[in-house]
This record gives C-alpha cells, structure tokens and sequence, in this order.
C-alpha cells in the first residue's frame, strides 16, 4: 500500500470536488470504507501515509517522530539536516526539490500563516507546537528552505533544569530565589542554547495565583503554570494591512491586568514598552535577549532602544530599574546549560554594566565580582561552592 493508492486518493479528490478539504477525519473515513479491500492494518497504514502526505508533514513526518530530533532543517536541494543534540547529521529522508515549494505553502497554511511571492518568509506553529519557519526564492538561493524546531520536553519548573543536567542543585535554588523575590530576569544565550527552555521553567516556579501574559511573535514559550495568557503578533495580510507588532502588543498587555509581563524574545521596538512597563510597577517581569554573555546586554538594548527612538541615556536609565539580574545560558556540545548570572550595576556616568555574579558549577555557584550585589537582592544567604 502506498499514498498513491488509488482506492483512497481517488475518494480524497471526490472529497475535495464536494467542497470537504483533506483533514485526518475525512482520511480516516474514506480508509474506513476499504476496509474489506486493504484490511484492517492495511487501511491504518494507508491512513496514516495519506494524512502524513495531504494534511501533516509528509517525508519529514519520521525525522519529526524520531524523539531525539530538535532540529529538521531542509534546504533547496531537498537535503534534510538532522540535529540530535550533537551538531548537524545528514538524513537518509530527501524531499524532491520540486516539491519542497508546495510542502512549504501547505505547513504554512496549517499554521496559519501567508507564504507566497508577495510574501516569501513564514515563521509558524504547526499543531504539535513544532515551529515553522521557510523562506522562498529569491531571498534563499537554490530553492525553498524549511526549518522545522521540535520542543522535545515541558521542564516543568526548576527542578526539571536540575534533573536535566542544565543547572545544579545550588544554581537552581537562586534561579527559584530570584523569581520568588520578583526580580525583572532577562534571559540570555545564542541560538539553541535554551534560552525559551530555560524562561519556561522560571515561570513554572511563580506562584499559582499569578496572571501570566505572555507576548511573542511566534508561540513557543509553555510554562507548567494554571494562569497563562499568550498573545502573538500577526503578519500583515495580501494587501499589506493587518500587522499586529509586539510593541502593540506589550501595550495591550498592560491593560490585561499581568502579575508577570514576558516577551518571549525582545528584539526591536518593542524593548522601550517592555522596560516601561517593568519601571512602572510591573515587577518579576521577563524576556529572553541575543547576546553572547551578560556582559552584552547593555550594548544590545541600547540597539534596540535606537530602533524605538529612545536616546542612549534613557536606554541605560530604564534599564537600570527594570532589571534585577541576567541569566545567561550556553550550549555545550549536546548539552544545554546554564553558565552564570550577572547584576546590572550603575556606574557613575550613569550607563549601566553587567557583571557576573555568580558561575554555576557541578557543586554550585562560584561567586564572581558582582556576588554581593546579587546576594543583597535576594535578601537573604544564598550558598555558594567551596
């Protein structure tokens, strides 16, 4: 049996001449009436290839169900490129470079989201929580390149970081302090390194009678807590209308009544609404920043704060009040892992630094330059690593 058997393609396209699209209960009820013909198994199995091929993820469908896959990345001559945790490999799987355009539309309608010419980049959830993101030709040469990002595990608090190796018994028990005393977290680290993972468990760890409001451009954040409420911004449609930003959407937000204010990922204007926020009452919110270690943030948003208009010295200046500490992860090897943590200090022209507080190691904590300052916001005796 194979997705070009006629039995149950041909009662697929009489389907959709009806007016009833392709969706996995339409495929599941035209395979039902070929039962006596394909048997039982044979009916599950053509099911399954037809809802993989018209309605899911087709030829990349085994890499996505293979449990060690983070990463599916496809490019324009239809290579696949797997990432198990251990740097990129090359698939057995090969999608036809022909059809790698109508893939990309269809996973982008799915997700539902525009990917044409007038339009030719997407960036999606496919149900599943799988992240779509693909670019058409001629932005990427050679043919339509897919990215496929699989969120593999639910940290499910701090406890989740320590037990996965992330951080240890010590470092989790600051990360727990840092949320309960409210502070403003920034979360920092390159691409893959888990920042999202490891903003997640924060979260998980606020109390349960906190309102959560989340605001990203693409949903991935999903902390194991009973009060979330997420809002995504939105593409402008065909006629070039329509376009939700974050910066809209931060400020909606505010009016929705959070006890904790988190940007997913803080890359543009919407830097200014978010520190506003965080100085006017806002306190314990979070977000997640691009940066190669603590000490860049201040360089970074001050970028970011030229893209909302906002002068250097008021960069510094609300940066100063809106965020209590940086946690900075790293990806090493396989591993994913929290590095250290560091303290915005004010110096005396007014600009803000950040300096390491603290670096996780197996046995805990190493104190760093900055180690009082952390210890004095979090009120308390924190330990550290002999």
């Amino acid at each position: 049996m194979t997705t070009d058997d006629p039995r149950l393609a041909d009662g697929v396209v009489a389907s959709i001449r009806s007016g009833e699209g392709p969706t996995e209960a339409v495929i599941a009820r035209l395979a039902a009436r070929a039962t006596p013909v394909l048997g039982q198994r044979g009916r599950d199995d053509a099911a399954r290839a037809m809802a993989a091929r018209l309605v899911g993820l087709g030829p990349l469908a085994p890499c996505v169900a293979d449990e060690r896959v983070t990463d599916v990345l496809v490019n324009g001559d239809g290579r696949v490129w797997l990432d198990r945790g251990e740097g990129m490999v090359l698939a057995a799987a090969r999608v036809p470079p022909e059809e790698l355009r109508p893939l990309a539309v269809r996973l982008a309608g799915v997700a539902g989201r525009r990917l044409d010419d007038a339009q030719p980049w997407v960036d999606g959830v496919l149900p599943g929580g799988v992240r779509l993101h693909a670019v058409l030709p001629p932005l990427a040469e050679g043919g339509p390149h897919l990215s496929l990002r699989v969120a593999r595990r639910r940290p499910g608090g701090v406890a989740g970081l320590v037990e996965a190796g992330t951080a240890s018994e010590g470092m989790g028990e600051l990360l727990r302090g840092l949320v309960g005393r409210r502070a403003g977290l920034l979360v920092t680290g390159g691409t893959g390194a888990g920042k999202t993972t490891v903003l997640g468990a924060l979260l998980a760890e606020c109390a349960p009678n906190e309102r959560i409001v989340v605001v990203e451009d693409v949903r991935e954040l999903d902390p194991d807590h009973p009060h979330v409420v997420r809002l995504q911004g939105r593409a402008a449609n065909v006629e070039g209308v329509g376009e939700v930003t974050l910066s809209v959407l931060v400020r909606q937000a505010l009016r929705m009544r959070p006890d904790r204010l988190v940007v997913g990922e803080v890359r543009g204007a919407e830097v200014r609404d978010l520190l506003a926020a965080l100085n006017t009452g806002h306190d314990g919110g979070a977000g997640t920043v691009h940066a190669n270690g603590p000490e860049e943030v201040p360089a970074r948003v001050e970028a970011l704060g030229a893209l909302a208009g906002m002068p250097r010295a008021a960069v510094h200046a609300q940066l100063a009040g809106a965020v209590d500490a940086v946690v900075h992860v790293v990806r090493d090897g396989p591993a994913r892992r929290v590095d250290r943590v560091g303290v915005p200090l004010v110096r005396s022209d007014g600009l803000v630094e950040v300096r390491t507080a603290c670096t996780d190691s197996p046995s805990g904590p190493l104190p760093g330059p900055a180690w009082p300052a952390l210890r004095a916001l979090l009120g308390e005796t924190v330990g550290v690593a002999s």
